[in-house]
């Protein structure tokens, strides 16, 4: 028996009046006990049709044209509100991407688990604290008799997704909607909770539906898989034909633009260049695919542009009555290396190794507690604020969430013209909106998106607006800070190739941090693998990845998904 039957489901969001298709006559089923993988870009209908499921679209926003979502035979469409609300969170759970957003953060997480038990069990408070610490050692979180008292700030985000995976498994369910929930966790942390799912999925006899944009995460976990665009069910059928006899050039496109740990393409291809061929049986040729030569280091006569010496960055640790330091956190500690001019050095390592601290202590938007930055010769910490405020022209950082990089309340015009405003570029307000839109161009944009506003745009786009706005001061060095760790593997890869780009026609440097370790051996030169807060394997991306040194970065790699060969979908 299907747990789940989706029929001929369409959804529809309306917008000043005027109705957008969400989703658009799309069906699907889950059987009792399988993992169903739900993929496609932001914007695809993925999220929607869980939503629906759950009953939680919002009203009077969207509506169900027409189709029915059937829970064991039954349309849960037709459903009272009691009916729904007791489905929902007792025999259908789900689980988010961002956990922080989604647990409380004035009520103690075993609070906010015993709520979700005694709203559907009958049960005492009391057996439901039980039942809460049994749940939290379920889902491997220590100490859990303690724990069930901490609030969701003083877990780390891996544990907070366990927590939220607990509270799914309260009462028992027959499907867990999982949306999302790997995506911003370090690649160590994704595995665990990966094998987690597994492991409850098959101990309580329960069905996933698994959504992610990610094609390699959903070919560890599912058996059968759905591929989304512009809310179309557009290739769906069992995990291993999909991914290596892909039918439609969309999916063929997802396959291809993920960077893999073999030999990568000089330019990674796009889900455009699939689309833009009307046969579905085309697939991009691998004899005109140039292959990315990794540069040797040693044979590198470029000057040194950045040197990083015995550099450390500590926070002090507060205690006592008084609020005294007691002691120091080690964010960075005593680091040390060289970057020539038009590398790219690659950082990686997990959330709290001190990637994130290093590159802004790297800039001085932090001050360095000890040692030496040394850019072009100069030691930023003896120069002025005048002096510093100049050497900022070519110095930039592009960070992780473009959206929040950008005033809601300014148009991308006067955002890109505003360095050029402050750094005295132009001579006056039509000279600058003229570099502002050859800018414009040069990351992929419209002349006329000069007097839009961010929200106007997709992320993608958002983050092309932030890329165009470091290039105004014409910089020399740009730390790229998880810059494409949010975006759709599609959009990675226009966005990565549009970096590497910009690195040959400016000749820039780049140090680019990021979690994923795919895009990092991809666009980088030179890979640093961090651990609390210091380096401690260095080395060209073949050598760190054939042959680490560190047990530390041997678990990064081996935590990787590998998902099925992608070469042979090509």
């Amino acid at each position: 028996m299907n747990v789940i039957d989706i029929k001929n489901l369409s959804v529809d969001f309306f917008v000043e009046g005027k109705p957008v298709n969400a989703v658009k006559n799309s069906s699907l089923f889950i059987k009792e006990g399988e993992t169903f993988g739900l993929v496609g870009e932001s914007g695809s209908g993925k999220s929607v049709t869980s939503l629906a499921i759950m009953g939680l679209l919002p009203k009077p926003q969207a509506k169900i044209q027409n189709g029915e979502i059937l829970y064991k035979g039954k349309n849960i469409l037709n459903f009272t509100t009691k009916e729904m609300t007791e489905l929902r969170g007792n025999k259908i759970t789900m689980i988010f991407q961002e956990p922080m957003t989604s647990l409380n953060p004035v009520f103690k997480i075993g609070n906010q688990i015993i709520e979700t038990i005694i709203l559907h069990q009958d049960v005492s408070k009391k057996e439901a604290r039980e039942r809460s610490i049994q749940l939290l050692e379920e889902v491997g979180i220590p100490d859990a008799s303690r724990k069930v008292d901490d609030y969701p700030h003083q877990l780390s985000g891996g544990q907070r997704q366990r927590v939220m995976i607990a509270m799914a498994l309260a009462c028992e369910p027959d499907l867990m909607i999982c949306d999302e929930p790997t995506t911003a966790l370090d690649v160590t942390i994704q595995k665990q909770v990966l094998e987690l799912l597994v492991s409850l999925k098959k101990n309580h006899k329960m069905s996933l539906l698994f959504i992610s944009h990610d094609l390699s995460v959903v070919a560890e976990i599912a058996d059968r898989v759905a591929v989304m665009k512009h809310g179309v069910i557009v290739e769906q059928g069992k995990t291993e034909d999909l991914f290596l006899n892909p039918k439609h050039p969309y999916t063929k496109g997802l396959l291809a633009c993920r960077p893999s740990l073999g030999d990568n393409p000089k330019r990674l291809p796009t889900v455009q260049d699939f689309l833009a061929k009307e046969d579905p049986s085309f697939s991009f040729p691998k004899e005109k695919i140039e292959i990315k030569v990794e540069k040797n280091l040693e044979e590198n006569k470029n000057p040194i542009l950045l040197e990083v010496k015995n550099c450390s960055k500590y926070f002090p640790i507060k205690g006592g009555i008084l609020g005294r330091t007691i002691d120091h956190f080690k964010a960075v500690d005593d680091v040390s290396f060289t970057l020539k001019k038009g590398m790219t050095l690659g950082l990686v390592g997990e959330s709290g190794s001190g990637k994130t601290t290093l590159g802004r202590t790297i800039l001085h938007l932090t001050e360095p507690t000890s040692g030496e930055i040394i850019y072009r010769g100069q030691n930023l910490s003896n120069l002025n604020s005048k002096e510093m405020r100049s050497m900022r022209k070519k110095l930039q950082i592009i960070f992780q969430d473009p959206y929040s990089s950008l005033n809601p309340r300014m148009t991308v015009g006067e955002i890109i013209t505003e360095p050029l405003h402050i750094h005295k570029i132009g001579k006056d307000k039509k000279e600058r909106k003229e570099i502002a839109h050859g800018l414009l161009e040069k990351v992929g944009l419209l002349p006329e998106h000069y007097s839009r506003y961010p929200h106007e745009f997709s992320g993608g786009q958002r983050q092309r607006i932030c890329i165009a706005r470091t290039l105004t001061v014409k910089p020399e060095f740009i730390i790229c800070d998880e810059s494409v760790s949010a975006l759709d593997v599609s959009i990675q890869a226009q966005v990565l190739n549009l970096l590497q780009d910009l690195q040959e026609e400016f000749d820039l440097t780049y140090i680019f941090i990021s979690h994923d370790l795919n895009v990092v051996k991809y666009f980088s030169d030179q890979i640093a693998v961090m651990k609390e807060g210091k380096i401690v394997e260095m080395a060209s991306p073949s050598e760190i990845y054939k042959n680490p040194s560190k047990d530390y970065t041997k678990r990064l790699i081996d935590s990787i998904p590998k998902g099925i060969s992608k070469e042979a979908s090509l």
